[in-house]
């Protein structure tokens, strides 16, 4: 794992090429203590979580790294990849995920839980579950939370690794908001970081808030949680000019 912050901005980066960036226990491990940092570091605003090597952004679980969670009795078992995304530790501070090459299975824990994903226009998205006779089910739900047709999940999740999603196809079920050319992906990555950094923290991160919150919550309650954070979060007096930071706005 990389680590590196400058500029309020922390960036995570997946080092385990030779692996397709699977994940093993210490990946797992180390992720822990990635995401305590981004979310008790004031000096963070946002994060940008992406991946070296030129094949693939992640691949899942690293089978044969071992199954080290499995040594507790059946009724104690855990997610082994509960720990990969930001939101599972209450990091509120927003996450920007660049997938490359193929992502595939488990790295959807990874892009389920951050804010915004872009991706390159040759990353490919698959669900290999199926085909090794696995059941595929808490990486489809985190999906399906997130937005993605049920149509869409579930023909990622029967059809295995005999079929891949393409960016665009991405693009279209919401899995990703923005395509960019291979050579330009991190940079665009940082470009929409930095411009989120160099807003007020204490707004950006009551709206992460406020937003991942009403997932697990029915509307009316929703929306009190979100009018306590608007209370919480905002200026009082002296209220910051609306106009401060403004750009000249770009069509998406």
């Amino acid at each position: 794992m990389e680590f590196e912050v400058s500029g309020h901005v922390a960036t995570v980066t997946l080092n385990r090429p030779q692996r397709l960036n699977s994940f093993d226990q210490v990946m797992a491990e180390e992720m822990v203590r990635v995401w305590q940092r981004v979310r008790d570091d004031d000096d963070i605003r946002v994060a940008v979580l992406q991946a070296n090597g030129e094949r693939a952004f992640c691949t899942g679980i690293d089978l044969e790294g071992g199954a080290w969670w499995k040594h507790k009795s059946r009724w104690n078992q855990e997610d082994p990849g509960v720990s990969l995304g930001p939101r599972q530790h209450r990091v509120w501070k927003p996450v920007i995920c660049a997938v490359h090459g193929m992502a595939a299975g488990g790295a959807m824990y990874f892009i389920n839980e951050c804010d915004i994903v872009i991706c390159s226009s040759e990353a490919t998205f698959f669900d290999p579950h199926a085909n090794g006779g696995m059941v595929s089910a808490l990486e489809p739900i985190g999906m399906l939370a997130r937005g993605i047709p049920l149509g869409e999940v579930l023909r990622w999740a029967l059809l295995g690794s005999d079929e891949r999603m393409t960016a665009q196809t991405a693009l279209r079920s919401g899995i990703v908001t923005e395509i960019i050319e291979p050579d330009h992906l991190r940079s665009r990555a940082r470009q929409l970081a930095d411009e989120i950094a160099a807003r007020r923290p204490e707004a950006i991160q009551g709206t992460v808030r406020a937003i991942w919150e009403a997932l697990e919550m029915n509307p009316s309650i929703a929306l009190r949680n979100g009018l306590s954070y608007t209370q919480i979060g905002n200026p009082g007096e002296g209220r910051t000019d609306s106009r401060v930071n403004k750009r000249t706005p770009r069509l998406r």
